[in-house]
């Protein structure tokens, strides 16, 4: 039993004096392998931020150069990868590692099918032309401004200020409405005004403000006014007329100055907007001297 561990001891001492020389013997090999792996990740930052001015010369998308300079720095890495195996000898794993690339791919793509899915949607957004950073866009119940669009998510920045993060499968495959796509915008404001008021002086005036209101409108006959219905305290209607914007908060705001505006020509012409008003009419008096009321109250 001595003689089998003693045995046993001796080939672990061999086994680890064989590596031990075999790492001093490469330890140069290893520590240029190490330098050019870490070349190449700082050289790849360089690389991304030369391509993406390279492209962004040419192609005006802004996401079609962040996206290009994003591949490259990848392939800059793999290439130090690969260089770094070269200078340790590691060829033959190097081709074993490309000869199973395939299946690994397999197996990483099937793992990993909704993180590629939105790798790729990612790609196919970045080199849509209606789709670009800065824009104004709503889709998937958010509305907000484009600030990114990088491999994995889809980056917004709603009015409020707040970041909203989309996976980019999303993106792709749901409606999106973009507003920068048009420079004008249309205002919808609805009101109502009191039943007394003189409906014509009231639809030449709205349009008369408007006009006088906003420079995009250049006469009152380009407003649209319409009576929509006879409500029960007031006869309502829908105005409407264009504007030069290109997101919601531009509407927004073209809508509360119009509000403001008319506001202030009804009060100086006298025209009511009234508040709703319900009215309970009771057209059977109740007689509280009716003689079956005064026996009821007389047996209590």
């Amino acid at each position: 039993m001595k003689e089998q561990l003693n045995t046993a001891f001796g080939n672990l001492k061999e086994k680890l004096l064989g590596w031990f020389n075999a790492i001093i013997e490469n330890l140069p090999n290893l520590i240029l392998a190490i330098l050019v792996f870490a070349t190449a990740f700082f050289v790849a930052r360089y690389v991304s931020r030369f391509v993406e001015k390279l492209v962004s010369k040419r192609v005006e998308q802004k996401s079609i150069s962040l996206v290009v300079s994003r591949i490259a720095s990848v392939i800059t890495v793999l290439i130090g990868l690969f260089l770094a195996l070269g200078i340790l000898n590691l060829s033959q794993a190097l081709t074993s590692l490309l000869a199973g690339a395939g299946v690994i791919g397999l197996v990483v793509g099937l793992a990993l099918q909704g993180t590629l899915s939105n790798t790729v949607s990612g790609i196919v957004l970045s080199f849509r032309n209606r789709i670009r950073i800065g824009n104004w866009v709503e889709t998937n119940g958010y509305s907000g401004e484009v600030m990114d669009i990088n491999l994995n998510t889809f980056i917004l920045k709603e009015a409020d200020n707040n970041i909203v993060v989309v996976p980019n499968k999303m993106i792709l495959e749901n409606p999106i409405k973009n507003y920068s796509l048009t420079t004008k915008m249309r205002v919808f404001l609805e009101c109502g005004v009191g039943y007394e008021s003189d409906l014509e002086l009231v639809e030449k005036l709205t349009k008369t403000t408007i006009a006088n209101t906003f420079d995009q409108v250049e006469s009152a006959e380009d407003v649209e006014f319409y009576y929509t219905e006879f409500g029960g305290s007031s006869i309502n209607y829908l105005c409407r007329f264009w504007i030069d914007a290109e997101n919601m908060l531009e509407k927004l705001k073209a809508k509360t100055r119009a509000i403001i505006e008319i506001k202030k020509a009804y009060d100086k012409e006298g025209i009511n907007i009234p508040f709703p008003i319900r009215t309970l009419q009771f057209d059977n008096k109740l007689n509280i001297h009716a003689p079956e009321l005064k026996e009821a109250y007389s047996n209590n």
